[in-house]
């Protein structure tokens, strides 16, 4: 993970904690490989995969040159780009309401990483919490109530999952609360939040059975169980533990995107030793793996960080590009890996995006 905003995962900014800087993304920059995995979330009367996504819309964070991370409301093709955010603060991590009518996103100020709403237009900003550490809200379908995880405070520049529980809130009331209601629970770093589609269960982070692995469970926390087996707990060369991170409900609900690998903790930014070779090793563990909720049929989508999933069932996934000078974000298709065309080209940093639902 990064550090307070320089980079993203998608939060890992991700290098999508934060999830804010994007040439410290997840992912190996040649990455255009890996089977196909269109979930056709809405079956229609045509068994045919799209050759080609439809238009759509998405809110991405980014920044221009040296500046802010801002919101962004931008055509799937790159058109009718729009700043929904002032400009004077990182503004990352969007979640659009499946509603279609709020945004909940990440903002930081000196005092932490808070979550804000506002309308897709950029209007009626609102604060919802003051002064933790803050990220990655997910709405549930009745787009009234959110779930995101709140890490303690640490000045260490180490994975902000390592410390943090899920927290939920009725934004309308402004109540929230822990969302798992067993204290036994908090024993555990809990983070990384997505919800499914019928808003029952939840989908997060948690090390209760030693590293990091993706949990599902109801969402009170109880029947939480692994969905993700790993063929091998330990890299063999860099004996170092493989982790998962940052899953991502498929539209349909049938199956979990994550991304998997070495954390970036243990690469030389962040030891403060310098090991090139090793770094370039760490960054070449680093995949997107898809998984049903029985953990079968688990395959690699692609190196890469950052899933995320189309309203219709297409996957992508993010990795820093040398040919765009910056971020770039793939969509899969009946042809393959496509370009998501939402970032400018030369984007040093990029703080996620959201589709409209």
């Amino acid at each position: 993970m990064l550090p307070e905003c320089s980079c993203s995962r998608g939060i890992r900014l991700f290098v999508v904690g934060l999830i804010s800087c994007v040439m410290e993304l997840h992912v190996n920059a040649q990455a255009n490989v890996g089977p196909h995995v269109h979930v056709n979330a809405t079956p229609n009367k045509s068994s045919e995969i799209p050759i080609r996504p439809p238009l759509r819309e998405v809110i991405v964070s980014y920044a221009e040159g040296n500046g802010k991370l801002q919101l962004y409301r931008v055509k799937t093709d790159g058109a009718s780009r729009k700043r929904i955010t002032d400009g004077q603060t990182n503004c990352m991590m969007p979640a659009w309401s499946p509603d279609h009518h709020k945004v909940v996103y990440v903002k930081q100020s000196d005092q932490g990483l808070d979550l804000w709403m506002c309308d897709p237009e950029g209007r009626s900003h609102k604060r919802l919490t003051k002064f933790e550490a803050n990220r990655l809200p997910a709405w549930l379908p009745d787009s009234k109530h959110v779930i995101w995880m709140v890490s303690a405070p640490s000045r260490e520049a180490k994975d902000p999952a390592a410390n943090s529980q899920l927290h939920i809130m009725n934004t309308e009331t402004m109540e929230s609360r822990p969302l798992f209601g067993d204290s036994a629970q908090s024993r555990f770093s809990n983070a990384m939040p997505t919800v499914s589609p019928d808003g029952t269960k939840v989908a997060f982070i948690s090390d209760r059975s030693g590293e990091f692995r993706v949990w599902v469970s109801n969402l009170d926390g109880s029947e939480a169980r692994a969905v993700s087996p790993v063929a091998v707990g330990t890299d063999p060369d860099l004996k170092l533990p493989i982790e998962q991170k940052v899953p991502s409900w498929s539209p349909d609900g049938k199956w979990i995107a994550h991304w998997e690998g070495v954390e970036m903790i243990h690469m030389s930014p962040f030891t403060g030793i310098s090991n090139p070779e090793r770094d370039r090793k760490i960054e070449s563990t680093f995949r997107i793996c898809v998984v049903g909720l029985d953990g079968k049929k688990k395959r690699v989508a692609g190196r890469g960080d950052d899933p995320n999933w189309s309203p219709d069932g297409f996957l992508t996934r993010s990795f820093p590009d040398p040919r765009k000078g910056g971020a770039n974000i793939m969509i899969d298709g009946k042809d393959g890996w496509q370009e998501l065309p939402i970032l400018p080209a030369r984007t040093l940093r990029y703080g996620r995006f959201t589709w409209k639902p």
